[in-house]
């Protein structure tokens, strides 16, 4: 996955999740808003029945409190039934009971249960003094043309109370305006006891109250509005640091994955490496095979084959292929899957490379020059160390035979400091030519003529020595040739 696709991922996941929420935030505000003000509308609606029956029972309490008065004046004063009455319309003409408010009591005097032009007489109506003392009759309508006084005086005679509305003048005021009036018959005095409300009033009261859960709801909703958005926000950067943590994670697997393809490349070519050692380990074994053969047609084709000459014939063809065999073994160590780290005897181990290059070595002469203490261990994988071991002293024969070196030599040896254990491998083909020096390290990097070399065992060299034996390895010329220091730890 290249870094173009990744971020094209990343945004593509970064809309797709923003598309989606403010989505489901307009949804959920919209349904929000939606259910608030349906809920708004049934709490104003319940409301107002609620204020209507709170108003219905204000003035039935109002009403109760006058004939309380009345009772209590009827028992206690030492007055006739007469001046009762005389003093009642006194106290009840300037009584209010709100300031600045349109509430009065008024009350008539029943003449005629029937009805009619002179079914009552107004006795107390603060707001039509014009009327105090007339007849009034149930045929007056009111502005809407209500027969209001026979629509009261219907529900007393039946319920002895009443609840009626209707339109009539208000004070200081041309207009008429609708009003709620509870009518209540005292039959000691054969009064009808009314008190009223104007609806304009209650009207404004519930405005006010509108306006109230209006802006409440409005607080809420923007309340929830800012919540909705801190939390897409929240989500965004939530998101954003996501997004950079997995970015920086598919980033850091790309780099892994190309270091596993540049390591998979180094350690093909370095099989194919391997391969060719093996094959040419294999061709003077193969030649000295074919030449036994050849040698034992010969006799036989002469007739001189006996058995002394076959019996010994066969048991150097055996030594050469058990020497075939023993190579296999020792280049299959190489790619073991065994992992674990053992210990084991530097010494044995460069004997054990040397043996497996040692019919190339004597067939260019090359002389090993070996000086490392017997009791030196390490502690590490064996067969990587051998490996590296390998492809430096390949290196190095390469080397003396290409420059045809007189007496060539290879030199291995070793330093011991407290932990660590040096080894070096030292040839005498006159050192390195490549300035820097460590430029020999870098993969594909060869000094041999084209299509002569790979240059991918010292870079793997390299990269096995750092890291899997957590060591390091140098090379640095000395007065003859080119010297390998190889270093890890005694136990790593």
């Amino acid at each position: 996955m290249n870094n173009k696709i990744e971020k094209n991922l990343l945004k593509t996941i970064i809309f797709t999740f923003i598309a989606i929420s403010s989505s489901m935030i307009l949804a959920i505000s919209f349904f929000y808003v939606e259910n608030t003000k349906d809920y708004f509308d049934k709490q104003m609606l319940k409301y107002k029945d609620d204020y209507y029956l709170e108003i219905k029972d204000t003035l039935k309490m109002k009403l109760r409190m006058v004939t309380d008065i009345l009772d209590y004046n009827t028992k206690h004063l030492n007055l006739s039934q007469e001046e009762i009455k005389n003093y009642t319309i006194d106290f009840l003409s300037n009584l209010t009971f709100e300031q600045n408010s349109s509430n009065y009591i008024f009350v008539y005097e029943i003449n005629n249960w029937e009805g009619g032009d002179n079914f009552a007489k107004m006795l107390v109506n603060p707001n039509r003094p014009d009327l105090f003392g007339k007849d009034i009759s149930t045929n007056e309508e009111d502005g809407n043309g209500k027969k209001f006084r026979e629509e009261f005086l219907e529900d007393i005679k039946k319920y002895g109370e009443s609840y009626t509305r209707y339109s009539y003048k208000k004070p200081d005021s041309k207009d008429f305006q609708y009003k709620l009036s509870y009518f209540k018959y005292y039959p000691t005095f054969n009064w009808i006891l009314a008190a009223g409300v104007y609806i304009d009033d209650i009207e404004n009261e519930l405005k006010i109250k509108n306006d109230e859960l209006r802006k409440e709801i409005k607080k809420q909703i923007l309340q929830n509005i800012i919540l909705f958005v801190l939390f897409l926000i929240i989500a965004l950067l939530a998101l954003a640091l996501l997004s950079n943590a997995i970015y920086k994670i598919l980033k850091k697997y790309r780099q892994k994955v190309k270091e596993n393809e540049k390591e998979l490349k180094v350690l093909n070519k370095s099989l194919e490496e391997m391969m060719s050692n093996i094959a040419h380990q294999w061709r003077q074994p193969l030649a000295e095979i074919s030449s036994i053969l050849m040698l034992i047609k010969i006799k036989y084709d002469t007739n001189s084959l006996d058995f002394k000459t076959m019996d010994k014939k066969i048991d150097e063809a055996n030594n050469v292929l058990e020497y075939m065999s023993k190579t296999i073994d020792d280049f299959k160590g190489f790619f073991s899957t065994n992992k674990e780290k053992e210990e084991f005897y530097l010494k044995d181990l460069i004997e054990d490379v040397i043996n497996i290059n040692r019919n190339i070595l004597e067939l260019n002469s090359i002389e090993i020059d070996i000086n490392i203490d017997k009791n030196i261990k390490i502690n590490n994988f064996l067969n990587e160390y051998q490996q590296v071991v390998l492809n430096i002293l390949k290196n190095a024969k390469d080397v003396l035979i290409e420059k045809n070196i007189e007496k060539p030599t290879i030199k291995i040896y070793s330093k011991t400091n407290q932990d660590s254990i040096s080894l070096f491998i030292e040839d005498n083909a006159g050192g390195i030519k490549v300035e820097p020096i460590n430029k020999i390290f870098e993969a594909y990097f060869s000094t041999k003529e084209d299509g002569l070399g790979t240059g991918i065992g010292l870079y793997m060299s390299k990269m096995i020595v750092e890291k899997s034996l957590k060591g390091n390895i140098k090379v640095k010329n000395s007065d003859f040739g080119a010297v390998f220091e190889i270093s890890v730890l005694k136990n790593c």
